[in-house]
């Protein structure tokens, strides 16, 4: 009995210790760097309309989270109702919000009502925000049926159009907690 309280206790510190470093994931060097200009985003509204990072931008700037699918992975469907739980909050603060993926309009028109979305989901089905922002998930080739995912993350873009907050995470678990985000620039 003695060696199954060791042995059950070693494994509740390892799982405990395990699970405690996946929370401490730090992000990954993908995309623009902090302080340079923001590339030129080629994404399509739910009209079909291009926008820019001047047009959605808020008083002091906009924020961008880049995700997977709102079609197919819960973990951005979740993410997304997260952000949109803080929408306002980040909007007082003076910023404007958009999310990206590389799904059709049809998908993000679809999910955006579904779930009473209140900031414009982007498509970028041909991948070129994600190339020009460098955050192309390279583990789907082109030709794929996930070719054009980016890794999961969001930046920050002041109203001069520089990069001032950035974080990208190599796996589909990990992400931006928007009440910390909100935090922290609220501090700002």
């Amino acid at each position: 009995m003695k060696n199954f309280k060791v042995l059950f206790g070693f494994y509740v510190s390892f799982f405990l210790l395990s699970t405690s470093a996946i929370s401490q994931q730090k992000s990954i060097e993908v995309g623009p760097s902090i302080g340079e200009k923001s590339p030129r985003l080629v994404a399509t509204d739910h009209n079909s309309q291009y926008q820019s990072i001047s047009q959605l931008s808020g008083a002091k700037g906009t924020i961008i989270l880049f995700f997977r699918s709102a079609d197919w992975c819960p973990f951005c469907k979740k993410h997304l109702i997260e952000m949109n739980k803080q929408a306002q909050n980040l909007k007082d603060l003076g910023y404007g919000l958009t999310a990206i993926s590389y799904d059709d309009n049809q998908v993000l028109n679809e999910f955006s009502y579904k779930h009473h979305i209140s900031y414009p989901l982007l498509s970028d089905v041909k991948a070129q925000t994600m190339l020009n922002y460098g955050i192309l998930n390279t583990q789907y080739k082109e030709g794929s049926e996930h070719y054009g995912i980016p890794y999961p993350g969001v930046v920050v873009i002041d109203k001069n159009g520089n990069i001032t907050h950035k974080h990208f995470f190599e796996g589909y678990k990990k992400r931006v907690k928007f009440t910390e985000l909100y935090q922290k620039l609220k501090s700002l």
